[in-house]
């Protein structure tokens, strides 16, 4: 396996484990690669709105064990919560270790404030209709599930690989307007504050770019995700970076050791499992 790349901060959403949309081997051969110092988990980590599905595979747990292993090695990290892991939110303030459960988070680096929130405060749709904005969580599931059908028919034939639901997304006016509000919005409120950075999550949309107004600029970072993007935010040497996710990267020999079987088990039991996990390195320390 090749040298671990360092990474001083890793900013990574909406891994949305317990669905069938997430590329949790994908995204443990790239935490594999990496030795980062602070690892900020920016919401949607963990789907919790999903868990009636009773889908839980062992990649998934895999996610859980390498991040649990993190925190045991005395690694700093933040989770902060979100639309899918709201439940955690009446334990904001929570510190085990080196874990710590927050809302939203400030941090400076290198002299520069970077403000760290997942977004979903920002979405009239999740604050006024939260059981349309589940409904649509259950219909992109099944998208992803369908677009996953189609791209191998596609790879079958010779074709490269499509995104349905990012069509959908460029080709809906609605849906490009909502992301460009959703990060002038962010960006406004930064800029009033006084912030250098602003990083979200939350629309599976990963980006980098200034944002200026009459009252100042902010450098705006969205983080992705790993249904689609496959994407993460990296802070290396005073600057950020988007990192995204390709196979070539890695070696044949860099797959998981185990083969991916789903478990099934009933959602106190899953809990119970992630808690125990929880609960091991807090009584090494």
């Amino acid at each position: 396996m090749s040298k671990k790349r360092k990474i001083d901060v890793l900013v990574i959403s909406d891994i949305h484990l317990g669905t069938y949309g997430c590329q949790s081997k994908s995204l443990l051969k790239y935490l594999g690669s990496i030795k980062p110092k602070t690892i900020v988990l920016n919401g949607d980590i963990i789907d919790m709105w999903q868990f009636s599905k009773r889908f839980w595979p062992k990649s998934h747990m895999r996610v859980i064990h390498k991040i649990i292993k993190w925190v045991s090695q005395g690694v700093k990290v933040y989770y902060i919560t979100g639309n899918h892991d709201e439940l955690l939110r009446k334990f904001a303030g929570f510190k085990m270790g080196t874990l710590s459960i927050e809302n939203k988070l400030v941090l400076e680096l290198d002299g520069k404030k970077t403000w760290i929130f997942h977004g979903d405060v920002f979405d009239v749709t999740m604050k006024h209709s939260k059981w349309l904005t589940r409904l649509g969580s259950h219909g992109y599931d099944l998208l992803i599930l369908i677009n996953a059908f189609v791209n191998w028919i596609s790879e079958k034939m010779g074709k490269g690989k499509i995104s349905l639901s990012k069509n959908i997304k460029n080709g809906v006016k609605q849906a490009v307007k909502f992301i460009n509000d959703f990060e002038k919005i962010t960006a406004d409120i930064a800029i009033a504050n006084g912030f250098d950075y602003v990083l979200c999550g939350h629309i599976h949309q990963p980006e980098m770019k200034t944002i200026s107004t009459e009252k100042g600029s902010v450098e705006y970072l969205n983080s992705g995700d790993w249904i689609e993007n496959l994407t993460a935010l990296e802070y290396n040497d005073g600057k950020w970076s988007l990192y995204r996710y390709d196979e070539s990267d890695f070696e044949e020999e860099e797959v998981l050791e185990e083969e991916d079987e789903l478990v099934e088990m009933s959602n106190d039991k899953i809990f119970d499992q992630m808690l125990s996990e929880f609960l091991v390195p807090a009584k090494i320390k």
